[in-house]
């Protein structure tokens, strides 16, 4: 059991690989993995079909999960949440969990440019990985102009990753 739990989180556009590195880092870090692309896929098989479904059922997932990572934290144990942080709501989302469990914490932010993106949702969408939902390119530019990366004033530890 670890002494120090951390939680890990992530900012990225859609695509640019928050879930390759939520399981590198899991690993790396003996850390809980929480995916929530893989537990709204289990709990609503069949109710997710727009992104509006997701938002919905995402805010339904998030007070659950909350409570059990601070749980999970509270054990000393560290946690990387495999969830999006990229709008200035989502990370108050994960402030919040942090900041009750009174543990550190670690914001993974992705840059990564828009046609690596696509080319890697390409790919996700031929291999259909475990809890991913086809996306098209038009979803992915709808989604992507809501995207704000982190600022200073949000006062995140913070790991940048640069893709090309």
């Amino acid at each position: 059991m670890q002494t120090n739990p951390v939680l890990h989180f992530f900012c990225g556009k859609m695509a640019s690989g928050k879930t390759t590195l939520s399981k590198k880092l899991a690993s790396e870090h003996d850390a809980i993995l929480i995916s929530e692309d893989i537990w709204l896929s289990k709990l609503y098989p069949e109710e997710i079909s727009a992104f509006d479904d997701y938002l919905r059922y995402s805010s339904r997932l998030k007070p659950i999960v909350s409570q059990h990572v601070q749980d999970v934290l509270a054990q000393g144990i560290s946690v990387v949440l495999d969830f999006p942080g990229n709008v200035p709501s989502q990370r108050l989302w994960f402030r919040s969990i942090f900041e009750a469990a009174k543990v550190s914490h670690m914001l993974h932010y992705i840059v990564s440019p828009d046609s690596l993106c696509k080319a890697q949702l390409r790919k996700r969408n031929a291999e259909q990985p475990e809890g991913s939902m086809i996306m098209s390119e038009a979803e992915f530019d709808y989604i992507t102009a809501y995207f704000h990366p982190p600022t200073t004033d949000e006062d995140f530890n913070i790991t940048i990753y640069e893709s090309s």
